[in-house]
């Protein structure tokens, strides 16, 4: 399948974004760097301690029991589950990357929900 040069511009946007976000961003153990993947389906989240290189605390919509949609709705549902696995993991301050995408919509319902149950950004 042909891309049209509309979307790969987007997607070169969107990777610059990303190099120059993660350049400034990493995570350790006490403080993991959390980033977030939004497909058209599904949303995405990890908490990562880049020093060791483990994975800490994982999410992916698409494995839960209610499959929850890539939209506002879906985010804010979805970080309060990660926010449980987080504390669990005794986690409670993290450095948020948010993947080269802007900060609004998905990514920005995500953070407030995150913030709003307890887990520092």
């Amino acid at each position: 399948m042909r891309r049209s040069k509309a979307l790969a511009k987007r997607d070169l946007r969107r990777l610059k974004r990303k190099r120059r976000v993660r350049g400034r961003i990493s995570g350790t153990a006490d403080m993991p760097r959390v980033t977030i993947y939004k497909s058209n389906k599904y949303i995405v989240v990890q908490a990562i301690d880049d020093v060791a290189g483990n994975t800490l605390a994982f999410l992916n919509t698409a494995h839960l029991e209610n499959k929850l949609p890539s939209n506002i709705n879906g985010a804010k549902e979805a970080a309060k589950i990660f926010a449980e696995k987080l504390k669990a993991a005794n986690i409670d301050s993290v450095r948020f990357d948010r993947n080269g995408y802007k900060y609004h919509g998905v990514v920005a319902a995500f953070a407030d929900t995150l913030r709003e149950n307890g887990i520092k950004l």
